[in-house]
């Protein structure tokens, strides 16, 4: 019996829960998601995103790969308390990104799996690419300058335009990609130098570039008043299989962002 209704769960009633939640046929749309908290497989729960959105539609995806740098949080977790010897090592290890094989699974197993989906697009970022499925994919994530995290020459600025939809699938606000979009928005943003590596004519090596310091530490709480606050009915909450989850317009997110990053963070800025 527990299999027949995890069965029924992943098929047309993730569907249904989908569109009452609010997903757009032929829309545009963000997903963040986790699979543990939603109790499916990752691949069920694209191809029931895919069957609400259409053939018009297009799924997008984070693809990071902190893992290909020496200025990551992931970097540094992993070389604590080591000496200097093995910190190098691991430097050394360190493979350059390819757009086409550079995994995603550090971001959770749904982006992965959207990334390995034939006919996937990935954007060309070498730390902060995004992938994306369906006809508006190519336009979504052409031009992600190298030297752009999430600013206004990365796909997150064309989902603005493109006035999309962000699914939080299990997730809470401390994962809404979206929010680093207001960071780039506020005046004189704080900047810093980034390095990972990458591949040129064929050759491993290292490339540094400065831009704007990233940091989600407040998302949690820039969510919650962002929630609170909503009056215009940005925000849906719902559940998804067993996960309880939210439907966002991005635009509204970018823009409360905008204003709440500049009131609560003045000394940064």
């Amino acid at each position: 019996m527990r299999g027949v209704a995890h069965d029924l769960i992943t098929g047309g009633r993730v569907a249904a829960q989908l569109s009452e939640l609010g997903v757009e046929r032929g829309g545009v749309l963000l997903v963040h998601a986790s699979m543990r908290a939603v109790g499916m497989a990752a691949g069920a729960m694209a191809g029931a995103l895919r069957e609400v959105l259409g053939a018009d539609g297009t799924l997008v995806v984070p693809a990071f790969t902190m893992e290909n740098s020496d200025t990551s949080r992931h970097y540094l977790d992993r070389v604590r308390g080591l000496d200097e010897q093995a910190r190098a090592a691991v430097r050394a290890a360190i493979p350059p990104f390819d757009r086409a094989t550079s995994s995603a699974a550090a971001v959770g197993r749904f982006a992965e799996a959207v990334r390995l989906t034939p006919g996937a697009v990935r954007s060309g970022h070498p730390q902060t690419s995004f992938a994306a499925l369906g006809p508006a994919a190519g336009s979504l994530l052409a031009g992600h300058r190298p030297d752009c995290h999430l600013g206004e020459d990365s796909p997150l600025a064309r989902l603005y335009e493109a006035d999309a939809l962000i699914l939080l699938l299990g997730t809470g606000y401390n994962t809404c990609t979206a929010f680093h979009l207001a960071e780039y928005r506020l005046p004189s943003p704080p900047r810093r130098r980034y390095r990972c590596v990458v591949a040129a004519s064929g050759r491993r090596r290292w490339w540094e570039y400065e831009d704007v310091a990233l940091d989600d530490g407040d998302f949690a709480a820039l969510g919650h008043d962002f929630e609170r606050l909503d009056t215009a009915g940005a925000v849906r909450r719902g559940q998804v299989a067993s996960a309880p989850s939210r439907l966002v317009r991005l635009r509204s997110a970018v823009d409360f962002a905008t204003v709440w990053l500049r009131d609560h963070r003045p000394a940064r800025n």
